[in-house]
């Protein structure tokens, strides 16, 4: 590509259109190679050119940085994890899942001071999110969460649904939930932005740069290759691209669609006076925003797998997906119905086997990782990044305690099972909605999916 602006509504309203940096010039030496130039690859550089300055440091990346679901995600910095408290908490104990949440939290706040402290100006309105129940079941499923976060000793604020009309004035809200530890960003902004502070702190950031393999103690790149002590895999859903790695993490598509910039009387019926970002309660992830500019931004699951773990340009525009999309916030605001949609865009985020983000080092071949997010990313990746720099850097931190460092899934299903299994798994989360919608009791399909699904 030489026209980014296409990627994204975020790419299309950068100030001056991005274009791509000068690719690696050759065979070369460093402490550290990062493969992927998005938040994961960026903060890692960020933090670790912190701690030491003294590292030679290189970013490599296949585009431009940002190119991936950094820069084409819906705009929220929460601190969500993939894996529920209780789950968490079978797997590592109580205390250890209460510390990752707290770590989630914590880097939320780190993020949004480094943005500031680097004049990083991405629209940030830390309005939290409200997570609307819609049907009986969905109410159901409200309770349960609120539940499980006061047991943890967690602020999730059950909201009755004159509260929660208060803050979304959604069509057939019955409730929702409400937490504050979530921020509306511009995540084109603040990955560019990021781009220049890593720079300002000596690393060397290479875009147009394919990287073909990653080895121990190196990366091979289409024009050279990269020696390090320690190379990063920072890849996310294109890791599905590497040799080795075609089952590690399947890249699975979300699309997102954006009104032109609405009126205020719009916004005055609609709400999220305070940029809160939203979602519901129902299987098949929606999820939303009001950027600063005025525009309803709203995505949401449901584009299909494709074989082989493919990833295509082609596949970042599905015409049924967007058609469902603009149905859908239609029928939750009735005033959109005839507002027009001015950018439409999509792309993969990586989902392991058993949804669980990790990260790690393996000191013996010396690279290290972290991925998984699930489309939770934004925040995930500001810890991942400061996570990495302490285990590369041999520090021993609250952060390298954490129970997701070191976590290994296991590896996807061979095709075409693997196929069948995603594909299928958003079949029957539509229809679980659907039979929700009907009965108002809780989908019985819905539950036993997400068993097969590892969640």
């Amino acid at each position: 590509m030489t026209d980014y602006r296409g990627l994204s509504l975020w790419f299309d309203q950068l100030a001056v259109p991005p274009t791509a940096g000068a690719p690696l010039p050759g065979d070369r030496a460093v402490d550290v190679a990062i493969v992927g130039g998005g938040f994961t690859g960026l903060w890692t550089a960020y933090y670790l050119a912190g701690l030491d300055p003294t590292l030679k440091i290189a970013v490599l990346e296949r585009e431009i940085a940002g190119f991936g679901a950094s820069g084409r995600n819906g705009g929220w910095a929460s601190a969500l994890f993939p894996v529920h408290l209780s789950s968490l908490a079978e797997q590592a104990g109580r205390d250890a899942a209460i510390a990752q949440y707290r770590a989630m939290q914590g880097a939320l706040d780190e993020l949004i001071r480094v943005a500031a402290a680097e004049r990083i100006d991405a629209d940030i309105a830390r309005g939290g999110t409200i997570v609307l129940a819609r049907t009986p079941a969905q109410s159901q499923r409200a309770r349960d969460d609120a539940r499980e976060h006061a047991d943890y000793g967690f602020d999730l604020d059950l909201l009755d649904a004159d509260a929660a009309r208060g803050r979304l004035n959604a069509t057939g809200v019955l409730g929702g939930t409400y937490t504050p530890h979530c921020a509306a960003i511009q995540p084109a902004r603040l990955v560019r932005g990021l781009v220049d502070a890593v720079r300002t702190r000596g690393v060397e950031v290479f875009e147009r740069t394919p990287v073909t393999t990653i080895a121990p103690h190196a990366a091979l790149t289409t024009r050279g290759t990269v020696a390090a002590d320690v190379v990063v895999r920072a890849t996310e859903a294109y890791t599905a691209q590497l040799p080795g790695h075609r089952r590690t993490l399947a890249p699975v598509y979300s699309l997102i669609i954006a009104t032109e910039p609405l009126p205020e009387s719009m916004w005055d019926e609609i709400g999220l006076r305070e940029r809160e970002t939203f979602s519901d309660y129902r299987n098949l992830i929606v999820y939303g925003q009001r950027s600063a500019d005025g525009r309803m931004v709203f995505g949401g699951r449901g584009a299909p797998y494709h074989l082989g773990s493919r990833i295509r340009p082609e596949y970042d525009r599905d015409p049924a997906v967007f058609a469902a999309l603009r149905q859908t916030i239609a029928e939750m605001f009735p005033v959109l119905r005839d507002v027009r949609v001015t950018h439409r865009w999509g792309g993969a985020l990586g989902i392991a086997r058993d949804w669980h983000a990790s990260v790690g080092l393996d000191s013996e071949t010396g690279v290290a990782w972290a991925g998984g997010y699930v489309g939770d990313g934004v925040t995930t990746a500001h810890l991942a990044g400061r996570t990495l720099a302490d285990l590369i850097t041999g520090r021993t931190t609250e952060l390298t305690e954490l129970p997701w460092v070191g976590h290994r899934s296991r590896n996807w299903e061979p095709e075409p099972l693997r196929w069948l299994g995603v594909n299928g798994g958003l079949r029957a989360m539509t229809w679980a909605d659907d039979a929700e919608d009907r009965s108002g009791r809780p989908s019985r399909m819905a539950s036993i999916t997400n068993r097969l699904m590892g969640r």
